[in-house]
């Protein structure tokens, strides 16, 4: 029960991919206590039981309509492993070629159409930037969302021509990739980033990529917001005008921890280009201390989420999915299960992973501020920043004559694993394969990881522990809640499970 000077709000929340309902405790000046209700249930464990161990490929990149091309590739990697076969340069490229097409559309997308709505609320009308905000992104009106629905819509025609179409493509398999990009597909695959590009660094950032790269500290990071009109008035300078006006910088901390499945099979193939292999680094940050990624100590809890059999942290490839259909427990609140590395909750995301590469202007701003809506929406609206020209490299390294596959042709019983950094964070699917059937299939969302309920220790999920501290203005229209929680980019579609009577 909450003291006798504290109130427990119910609050929905929309633009998150699915249904939220935030429960919080209230004391008149701010929050004491928050608990994250992933309400809607689907899902594909149970679906995947007793099919073939291809089936995978299908049914999974409709998990969501968002990242369906993150999950393809976590269950082909998944796959490949249980092979254990060598995947052709050109596959792996190709592969990470059209999932970074995705990363790019989701953040713009998310940044644009989804999180900038805020600065509409009717909180903000005596604020000088509401006018603008209304102009820029008012839905399918304004200026910034009709350009961005635009230009994601062309990026996404990168996917399509290298997998056959967007969303839902099945283009990956054991081995490498089912089509044969031709020269001519990546002249297009070109036109398109650099005309991407050219949106990009005109109407986001207002600058050149590799301007915005010079950035290394929050010092920089004003100066540059001063010195050209341009960077002023593009839209990750009003993003982070009306940030800093409303005080975004000082709210959303959370836990501290981050975690970073990483992107670091990018292949270096000896034409005397240095590619980036190290970036999207995997990895773990807990306390200011960095150690590598390790899935064996990747566990999911599920004392506080509605499905039976375990409390305490299992492995996902000893992980249930049997759900408390009918269960009346108070505790068990949420849809969504726990996961956590080493018993500890972690974010993931594009801020875990600029914190995991150890990217200079993420250092300095979390280090002087610690984790903040700020931060958390700045490192999405600029990852592609870091995505773009690493798409240059790879579409200039892919040699249409070298081969894109190599030969699969029976999957064998045993157990595999998918992890990648999918547009919102770590992904995770673990196979199980028994006499030539799946016994066993857990997927581990990047919104599972940042909406979870609280563990079998009592943990608070990391965006719950965000939201604590945080004062509202209007407990009746509690739009700080809704910052912090956008600034996760929530997808609460990928964080649910199906469900049947039984």
């Amino acid at each position: 029960m909450p003291a006798a000077n504290r109130k427990i709000f119910n609050i929905p929340l929309n633009r998150v991919e699915g249904d939220l309902e935030l429960h919080i405790e209230y004391d008149g000046t701010e929050v004491k206590n928050s608990w994250s209700k992933g309400t809607m249930f689907r899902g594909f464990e149970n679906m995947l039981k007793g099919r073939g161990p291809r089936d995978g490929l299908v049914l999974t990149p409709r998990v969501c309509g968002i990242c369906g091309t993150a999950h393809l590739l976590a269950a082909a990697k998944a796959l490949d492993m249980l092979c254990g076969v060598t995947i052709p340069d050109n596959a792996i490229m190709i592969r990470n070629l059209a999932l970074m097409a995705e990363h790019i559309q989701s953040d713009i997308r998310h940044g644009i159409l989804m999180f900038m709505k805020d600065f509409l609320n009717p909180l903000y009308k005596s604020e000088p930037f509401y006018h603008e905000a209304r102009l820029r992104y008012e839905p399918f009106r304004g200026t910034s969302v009709i350009k961005a629905i635009q230009e994601t819509k062309r990026i996404l025609e990168i996917v399509a021509i290298i997998g056959g179409q967007w969303p839902n493509s099945s283009f990956m398999v054991p081995g490498g990739i089912a089509t044969s990009p031709t020269f001519n597909d990546m002249v297009s695959c070109s036109y398109i980033r650099k005309a991407f590009t050219n949106y990009y660094e005109r109407e986001i950032l207002g600058c050149s990529i590799e301007r915005w790269s010079a950035i290394k500290t929050g010092t920089d990071l004003d100066v540059w917001l001063e010195e050209d009109e341009a960077h002023f008035n593009g839209d990750l300078g009003f993003f982070i005008r009306c940030a800093r006006r409303t005080g975004l910088d000082a709210i959303g901390g959370g836990h501290g921890n981050f975690i970073s499945a990483g992107l670091v099979d990018l292949p270096n193939t000896g034409t005397g280009r240095s590619m980036p292999v190290t970036c999207m680094s995997s990895g773990f940050i807990s306390r200011g201390e960095k150690a590598g990624f390790n899935q064996a100590r990747v566990s999911e809890h599920a004392a506080f989420s509605r499905f039976e059999g375990y409390g305490s942290g299992i492995h996902p490839f000893e992980g249930l999915t049997l759900p408390c259909v009918a269960d009346t427990n108070p505790d068990k609140y949420s849809w969504a299960k726990a996961p956590r590395y080493d018993d500890t909750p972690a974010e993931t995301g594009p801020l875990a992973e600029m914190l995991v590469d150890d990217v200079p202007l993420f250092n300095d701003l979390v280090g002087n501020n610690g984790p903040t809506v700020f931060s958390r929406e700045l490192a999405r609206l600029t990852r592609p920043a870091r995505l773009l020209p690493l798409m240059k490299d790879l579409i200039a390294e892919i040699n249409p004559k070298a081969p894109y596959y190599t030969s699969v042709k029976d999957i064998p019983d045993g157990r595999g694993y998918g992890l990648i950094e999918a547009s919102r964070g770590a992904l995770g699917h673990w196979i199980d394969i028994r006499d030539g059937r799946i016994d066993r299939y857990q997927i581990i969302t990047p919104t599972s990881w940042n909406g979870s309920p609280r563990d079998a220790n009592g943990v608070r999920g990391p965006w719950e522990e965000a939201m604590i501290g945080t004062m509202l203005k209007d407990p009746e229209n509690p739009v700080e809640l809704g910052h912090i929680v956008r600034s996760f980019d929530a997808c609460l579609v990928c964080a649910v499970h199906v469900c049947t009577k039984r």
